[in-house]
């Protein structure tokens, strides 16, 4: 999707943001499918494809901005936030496997005091 993200012209009409808005919707339901399948390469293009969409929206005229396009604007908000629990749910997960095979849950806490690793004696 990268290729079809234009990220020159200023967004001026509702049409135009209705369009990116959909575009934008796209790759939130394909990051949502990258992370149901733990796929790390689809989840970085997604990442990429959400950023040059933002720098699109970034140039968004106010008067760009009709009802529908609010309707757009929060459902992707609410599909970014359950992406958003999903991505902290994985990292929590990865967090207790690796805290597990070290057998020190501090260690990867980052207000945690100082924890080392105890060598095999």
């Amino acid at each position: 999707m990268n290729a079809a993200i234009d990220t020159v012209q200023p967004i001026r009409r509702p049409t135009q943001l209705r369009d990116t808005l959909r575009q934008m919707l796209a790759v939130l339901e394909d990051e949502r499918q990258a992370l149901a399948g733990l796929d790390v390469d689809a989840i970085m293009g997604c990442a990429v494809d959400k950023n040059a969409l933002c720098g699109r929206l970034d140039t968004t005229a106010p008067e760009a901005i009709d009802e529908e396009c609010r309707g757009l604007l929060e459902a992707a908000r609410r599909v970014n936030e359950a992406n958003r629990r999903v991505r902290n749910l994985i990292a929590a997960n990865v967090s207790a496997r690796l805290d597990a095979l070290t057998g020190q849950p501090a260690l990867y806490r980052a207000n945690a005091p100082h924890a080392r690793i105890s060598r095999a004696r």
